[in-house]
C-alpha cells in the first residue's frame, strides 16, 4: 500500500543515516556543548579552565580569593548543618571534584558507616534557578525505577539556599560511575521506568502529562505546565504546544513553521488512531553520554525530566547508539505499537529542533526533514 511504502521509505532513510547522525552528535556535543554531571568517578574528570587576566590588580584579585573563601565557608556550614540535623555523624572529608562554568561538585564522607557518601553540588544562584528541576526529576526516577532489575538512579537527600543566602547547594547519593555496560539489562530497566505508575510519591498525583515545574533540555528552557488530563487527546495538545510549537517558536524558521501549522498540527491526531498514551515518566534526553553503570547496573542522569509517550524518549535515540541487543531488552517488557517508525520522524524533530537553537548549523535541515517525512505520511493516508 502507499501507506506502507511511505513507513518502508522512512525505514530506509532512518537506517542509511544513523551512524552518519550519531557520529556527528557525539562530535557536536562533545565539543560545543557540556553539562554538568550528576555522578561522578576517577574515571570521569570533571574540570574547569580559569583564565587568568594581567590588567586585573591585585584588589580585585583579594576581591574574588575573599568571595571563594566566604562561599566556600557557607558551604561548609550547610553541609556539616545538614549531616548534624539528619543524624549522620559529622563530615570526615569533604573533597573537590571540579566545576562547570554554572556549579562546583564536592564528595563528602560522613562519619556514620551505614550512610553513603555524598555528591555535592553548589551554586551562587538560587536552588530553585539552579537544582530544583534535577532534584525533582532525580526523585521521580529514582521512585519509578525501584527493585533489582531497575536504574540505579542517586537518592537526593537535601536541595535549597544557603541559610545566610548567598547561593545554593544540591545533596545526594555519590555513586561511583562506570562506562555503558549490558545494554540488553539497561533496556529493561528503562522498560520499568516507563512502566511505573504515575503517583504522588513519584511527583504525579493525577495522572496527567507534564511535569511540576519547568525545567531545561539542554541550555533550552523546557514547558512542562500539566495537561488537564491523561488522555491520548492529553497527549497530543501538550506535544503540539509544550514541545514542538516551543521549539519552533524559538528556532524562527518560516518553513518549518508553516510545514508544521498548515500541514501537519491539524492532522497530528492521525498519527495517533488505535493507540492508547500513557504517561510515562521520561529521562528527556536520553543520548549516549547520559548513559552509565554502577556496579554493574544500569545508570542515566542529566534528565529533562517529565511525563509523557513512552516513544517520545526515542528523539534523542539518532544520538544514544542503541542496538539489537537494547531493544531485545526493551521489547520484551513494552512491544512496540502500531505506528511507531511513523511517529519516530514526529519525535526526532523536537529534538533536532533543539540542538539547533542551541548549536545552529545543519539541524534545522535533519528538523525540515522530519517534518517532511511526517507530511509526506499524513498526505498518503
Amino acid at each position: 500500500s502507499l501507506v506502507s511504502s511511505v513507513s518502508r521509505a522512512s525505514r530506509e532513510k532512518a537506517a542509511a543515516t544513523s551512524a552518519v547522525s550519531y557520529i556527528m552528535c557525539r562530535i557536536i556535543k562533545s565539543a560545543a556543548f557540556s553539562l554538568p554531571l550528576l555522578l561522578s568517578s576517577s574515571s570521569k574528570v570533571i574540570a574547569s579552565a580559569f583564565l587568568t587576566n594581567p590588567h586585573l590588580g591585585s584588589t580585585t584579585t583579594r576581591r574574588r580569593n575573599m568571595s571563594r573563601v566566604s562561599a566556600k565557608a557557607s558551604l561548609d556550614q550547610e553541609i556539616e548543618s545538614f549531616v548534624s540535623k539528619e543524624g549522620f555523624g559529622e563530615v570526615v572529608s569533604s573533597k573537590p571534584m571540579g566545576s562547570s562554568g554554572w556549579a562546583s561538585f564536592r564528595r563528602v564522607e560522613v562519619s556514620d558507616p551505614d550512610v553513603p557518601d555524598f555528591f555535592v553540588k553548589s551554586s551562587s544562584r538560587s536552588a530553585k534557578d539552579m537544582f530544583e528541576g534535577e532534584a525533582l526529576g532525580l526523585k521521580a526516577m529514582y521512585e519509578c525505577s525501584q527493585g533489582e532489575d531497575g536504574l540505579r538512579i542517586p537518592k537526593v537527600y537535601h536541595y535549597g539556599d544557603y541559610t545566610n543566602g548567598g547561593g545554593s547547594l544540591l545533596i545526594m547519593e555519590y555513586l561511583q560511575l562506570a562506562g555503558r555496560s549490558d545494554d540488553r539489562a539497561l533496556g529493561r530497566a528503562v522498560a520499568k521506568m516507563h512502566l511505573a505508575e504515575p503517583t504522588a510519591e513519584a511527583g504525579n498525583p493525577n495522572g496527567c502529562f507534564g511535569f511540576n515545574m519547568d525545567n531545561t533540555i539542554g541550555g533550552t528552557p523546557q514547558p512542562n505546565g500539566w495537561t488537564k488530563g491523561g488522555s491520548t487527546q492529553d497527549w497530543i495538545e501538550f506535544f503540539r504546544d509544550e514541545r514542538i510549537g516551543h521549539q519552533l517558536n524559538l528556532a524562527g524558521d518560516s518553513y518549518c513553521s508553516k510545514l508544521w501549522q498548515n500541514d501537519i498540527a491539524p492532522r497530528l491526531h492521525t498519527l495517533f488512531e488505535n493507540v492508547e498514551v500513557k504517561p510515562s515518566l521520561l529521562h528527556g534526553d536520553l543520548w549516549s553520554g547520559n548513559i552509565g553503570s554502577v556496579e554493574g547496573k544500569p545508570t542515566i542522569y542529566d534528565p529533562a525530566t517529565y511525563w509523557g509517550h513512552h516513544e517520545a524518549e526515542w528523539g534523542m535515540s539518532w544520538c544514544a547508539g542503541f542496538g539489537k541487543s537494547f531493544w531485545d531488552g526493551y521489547r520484551e517488557v513494552i512491544p512496540e505499537d502500531e505506528g511507531f517508525l511513523d511517529r519516530k520522524p514526529l519525535y526526532d524533530a523536537y529534538h533536532q529542533l533543539n540542538h539547533y537553537n542551541l548549536f545552529g548549523g545543519g539541524y534545522i535541515s535533519s528538523a525540515r526533514g522530519d517534518l517532511e517525512t511526517l507530511k509526506r505520511y499524513l498526505d498518503k493516508m
